[in-house]
């Protein structure tokens, strides 16, 4: 199965210690799944460590591959589907999120109660 981690499953998995549900902590670690992290979570991360509300040191990006996962990029056609979601969900790194695990078929791990209000997309819950 391929797993899109939503942005804080991603910081939480880096971060030792933090503790995640143990259903997504069980399908995180589970071989057989291909784990991805989307340049919209790197973008996400960026902006808010530039704006001090996210203390992570490093790089995003070397942190995706020392953890084992995969990058996702974004492609246009993703981004036109986030824009078109039928959800009135504004934050757009959640609705680009959303649109790529719809798009490429993924299950989004998340603990964001938002997007488990959604409901239109598979999803292992973190929280």
């Amino acid at each position: 199965m391929n797993l899109l981690l939503d942005t804080h499953v991603f910081l939480w998995w880096d971060k030792p210690g933090t503790v995640l549900n143990p259903g997504a902590k069980a399908a995180i670690q589970d071989q057989r799944n291909e784990i991805f992290v989307s340049a919209a979570s790197v973008w996400e991360i960026a902006l808010k460590r530039n704006r001090g509300k996210l203390n992570f040191s490093g790089s995003a990006v070397v942190a995706i591959g020392a953890n084992g996962f995969h990058e996702l990029p974004i492609l246009p056609l993703e981004a036109e589907d986030a824009g078109g979601l039928a959800w009135p969900h504004t934050d757009p790194f959640d609705r680009l999120l959303v649109a790529q695990a719809l798009r490429h078929g993924m299950s989004f791990v998340t603990a964001d109660a938002a997007i488990r209000a959604f409901g239109g997309v598979p999803m292992i819950w973190a929280g």
